[in-house]
């Protein structure tokens, strides 16, 4: 599989490199923004590894020339800072996962395997629930016959909750699964997409899907 890095540190670009070379991996290297996006859209890429920080063009603005163009290639994120606000950012962008530098090289390709291994799971038939239908082909979910525009990582979520409906989801379980982080302090995290979700698939309509079970998790059922 071919994997495009951008990265403007160069040893952090040559580490990732040789790693992924070690890993079988077919791996091409740029440290600039702007050659960056060209690559991604013209490239034949199953994965992007993308910094924050770039000249150029910054991390951002790739993220959001891809989606915007319709590109769902997986993307990792780098970035030096690992604020709330800033995941949020990066997650609303587009990014499919995030990784906080310094970080260890076992890590990186843990992600890497699970993001190439969502990307071919995304085939398949289309999943419904009471009045939702999610097509994991186009990545698109309607509530009746009208349909909710979300981000990346909000349809993850949900997706996650459709293949498990009527059963408790704990955070822990949704951080791994959807985001495939392990450690608790990602929660809060988890907490913001549930609320971004609540808003467009539930607001408006008098049967509420996603619940709050207290001291456990969340579960999508009808109520």
């Amino acid at each position: 599989m071919k994997i495009l890095v951008v990265e403007d540190e160069k040893k952090v670009a040559n580490f990732i490199k040789r790693g992924l070379e070690e890993d079988n991996y077919e791996v091409t290297v740029t440290g600039d923004g702007s050659d960056g996006l060209k690559h991604a859209q013209e490239g034949n890429f199953s994965l992007v590894i993308l910094d924050y920080m770039l000249p150029r063009l910054d991390g951002f603005s790739i993220l959001k020339t891809l989606r915007g163009s319709g590109n769902r290639i997986p993307v990792l994120m780098l970035t030096a800072r690992g604020t709330t606000e800033e995941i949020v950012s990066g997650l609303d962008a587009g990014a499919d996962d995030y990784l906080k530098k310094p970080f260890a090289f076992a890590e990186l390709t843990a992600r890497v395997r699970a993001l190439l291994r969502r990307g071919e799971q995304d085939r398949g038939a289309k999943i419904h629930f009471a009045d939702l239908r999610l097509d994991p082909v186009s990545h698109k979910v309607w509530r009746g016959e009208k349909e909710i525009d979300l981000t990346a990582k909000e349809y993850g979520l949900l997706e996650y909750l459709m293949r498990n409906p009527n059963s408790v989801l704990s955070r822990a379980m949704i951080a791994e699964h959807v985001w495939d982080y392990a450690f608790d302090s990602f929660t809060n995290i988890i907490d913001v997409y549930v609320n971004y979700l609540r808003k467009k698939i539930d607001r408006d309509y008098p049967v509420k899907l996603i619940h709050t079970v207290r001291g456990q998790g969340y579960i999508l059922r009808e109520e």
